[in-house]
């Protein structure tokens, strides 16, 4: 292209593309455009109005080509029919994506929480690792031992209480419910902890106690002076001061739940030690005091609570006396809270509704993800499953995500497959339709497994523990066997102990054995615990079980991990499949999953052989994955001939492409079904 500049005007000189050619082959002369915008458009409106603008064709199209010439290329059929095919390729793919994630979202089973995700272990803080020397443990020693829940791939942590507290029931008497006690640390002390705890993708479980507060509460002490807004804050009843004892009703730690109050010249309600009176929740500001404490927490960041004797917190308004369990007892003689029917001081009409306010309350805390609050309840019922059950709450309306099943603490009952299957199977029948099962062995009220049921059971106790459909909760040192401590009449430290020597649940309590070290690790500053050790601290400790590939440890770590990792054991069914006098044996499967899990354990006294030839879906050579006797690791068995140790426990995991379930409907148990699509990694539901 030329550029010519002329008087009065400009004139652009410019050269046709040879590769425009007219339609009879001749190259098209050159033209010249005025630089004039005037002329410059009537002109090339003449040109591509007339005739033979449209017989310009052009070999290929070009970078940089006019967009009036891209237009006659555009209309042209072998560029315009790809483009419609290509566009219509575009929304159909759209469409179908949108398709099949609908489909995937509406056929996939609900996503498991985190509180489903693992155990909850549960750290009494007292006893698990003291960091200044003083012989008690603290946050501090919690932090520096958060590796160990990591090595053992725990995620939640509960942690009992660690209130200001004048320590009468160790923390389960609070003066202020929004202090950390000095003993523990700071309230910096506990926020350090949690970020860090967050920060390793751990979550903390606090203990809330509803019922009562101590009786150096500020709230008591205002309602003993009838501060008019304080004043119904508890339980209160006129009586005699020679004789405080309005009616029968016996606290939980022995003698009359009534004492009587100089200051206001009544008598108080306690269910627990005199120095812990009962709260009136049938006063509304008290429900919002506790809902203000909730709201405290929640906005530090605290991931759920447990809620402390729940069944307790409401009692009957007309205070009659509960019936005796043996009517021809002596009245005066009923000092034990085995003597009566509580049909007046626990479980009464209104507790699931403040549960109900609790939950709702801690939902509004729920929405972002991963930030779910967990909900737990404990209320010892024995025998009055039913009630337990209620915790879950109903189909509309949510509770508690489980309530603590207390009912494998009785073990040590009968040493037999066939009471551990009752036991299994009285929380199994009785949980409402999908809900999610939860089992305790140990806390820090009963005594430890491995000294009431025996060392020999602790391995397979935990195997049980860790290979049953839910949530497991451990108390600390069960995952090392550690056992009850002898304590002496001058020793003791609970106040139960001191009502009753032989109820004491100091044995449970002693700290922590870390390592071989002084104190057993748990104090490495000076040579005070607060709790005797347990002698065995030297072998049985964390440090030492590291080292071993057959420990207790070692085991728990193994079956912890298998049991997060396997879709089977984390989420699928759970078939009941043999029982007897030693052995109790279960199936986990998943449909659409040919791996499949066979546990055999043996509660017995004397080895045993079990016969489960009768089981068709299980192959005929069975492989051992893992055994409490670590020899029989890999072995190879005929299902016809498994032979156990007592106190052995063995997974076997096998592959099959028959489900056992399907036809044995009776005996098999699910929360949520699901099934497994092998081709798409994909869960959904069936």
């Amino acid at each position: 292209m030329r550029l010519k500049k002329h008087t009065g005007n400009m004139e652009l000189d410019c050269t046709r593309n040879p590769g425009y050619q007219d339609e009879e082959g001749v190259l098209s002369a050159a033209y010249t455009i005025s630089a004039d915008p005037e002329d410059t458009q009537d002109d090339t409106a003449e040109k591509l109005d007339s005739d033979e603008a449209d017989v310009y064709t052009q070999v290929a199209p070009y970078a940089g080509m006019p967009k009036e010439v891209l237009l006659l290329y555009s209309s042209q059929a072998r560029y315009r029919v790809p483009r419609e095919i290509l566009f219509w390729l575009a929304i159909a793919y759209t469409l179908a994506l949108v398709a099949l994630t609908s489909t995937v979202i509406a056929l996939s089973p609900r996503c498991l929480s985190w509180w489903q995700a693992s155990p909850v272990y549960q750290v009494y803080p007292r006893s698990f690792k003291d960091s200044n020397g003083d012989g008690v443990g603290d946050l501090k020693g919690i932090q520096e031992q958060l590796h160990h829940f990591q090595y053992l791939n725990i995620k939640t942590v509960w942690i009992s209480p660690f209130y200001r507290s004048p320590m009468k029931d160790f923390g389960y008497d609070v003066e202020d419910f929004r202090a950390i006690d000095p003993l523990f640390g700071t309230m910096q002390d506990f926020e350090e902890l949690l970020t860090l705890m967050h920060n390793k993708g751990l979550k903390l479980i606090m203990d809330f106690i509803p019922n009562h507060t101590s009786d150096k509460h500020r709230w008591f002490k205002l309602s003993q002076s009838r501060d008019p807004h304080y004043e119904d804050y508890y339980i209160w009843t006129d009586c005699n001061a020679t004789v405080p004892r309005p009616n029968n009703w016996v606290s939980v730690f022995g003698n009359s739940s009534w004492t009587y109050d100089e200051v206001r010249g009544q008598c108080y309600l306690h269910q627990f030690l005199k120095e812990q009176p009962d709260l009136n929740f049938r006063n509304p500001h008290v429900r919002q005091e506790m809902i203000d404490i909730i709201d405290f927490w929640l906005e530090k960041g605290v991931d759920g609570f447990r809620m402390d004797a729940v069944k307790h917190i409401l009692e009957a308004t007309h205070l009659r006396d509960e019936p005796q369990v043996d009517p021809n007892k002596p009245p005066e003689s009923i000092i034990s809270e085995w003597d009566l029917y509580h049909d007046y001081t626990t479980s009464q009409l209104g507790l699931h509704d403040l549960l109900r306010e609790w939950r709702a309350e801690m939902d509004t805390y729920s929405h972002e993800p991963g930030k779910y609050r967990f909900m737990v309840t404990e209320s010892y019922d024995y025998h009055e499953v039913d009630k337990t059950m209620m915790y879950y709450g109903t189909p509309l309306v949510k509770e508690s995500d489980f309530p603590f099943n207390f009912y494998l603490l009785d073990l040590p009952q009968n040493t037999s497959g066939l009471w551990v299957k009752h036991l299994v199977h009285l929380w199994m029948a009785n949980m409402p339709r999908g809900q999610w099962p939860n089992w305790v062995v140990g806390n820090h009220d009963k005594p430890r497994l491995a000294s009431s049921a025996g060392q020999t059971f602790i391995r397979v106790i935990n195997m049980l523990l860790l290979t049953l459909p839910g949530t497991p909760t451990t108390y600390y040192g069960e995952e090392i066997g550690m056992e009850n401590i002898n304590v002496t009449e001058s020793q003791i430290q609970d106040p139960a102990g001191k009502y009753n020597a032989s109820a004491s649940r100091d044995p449970q309590r002693s700290p922590m054995q870390w390592s071989g070290d002084i104190n057993s690790g748990f104090n490495n500053k000076t040579n005070i615990t607060w709790l005797p050790v347990h002698p065995n601290y030297r072998n049985v400790n964390v440090e030492a079980q590291k080292k071993d590939e057959g420990s207790v440890l070692a085991q728990y770590r193994f079956l912890n991990t298998l049991h997060q990792s396997e879709l089977p054991l984390h989420r699928g069914w759970f078939c009941f499949i043999h029982a007897d006098a030693s052995v109790f044996s279960y199936l986990r499967e998943l449909d659409g999953i040919d791996q499949a899990f066979l546990m055999v354990l043996n509660f017995g006294e004397e080895s045993a052989i079990t016969d489960l030839s009768s089981i068709h879906e299980l192959p005929d050579e069975l492989k051992v994955l893992m055994s409490t006797n670590q020899v029989n690791d890999g072995k190879v068995l005929q299902k016809s001939r498994i032979r156990t140790e007592a106190g052995e426990g063995l997974v076997i995991q096998f592959s099959t492409h028959t489900r056992f379930n399907p036809n044995h409907p009776e005996q098999c148990y699910i929360s949520e079904k699901a099934c497994y699509l092998g081709p798409l990694s994909l869960l959904y539901k069936c």
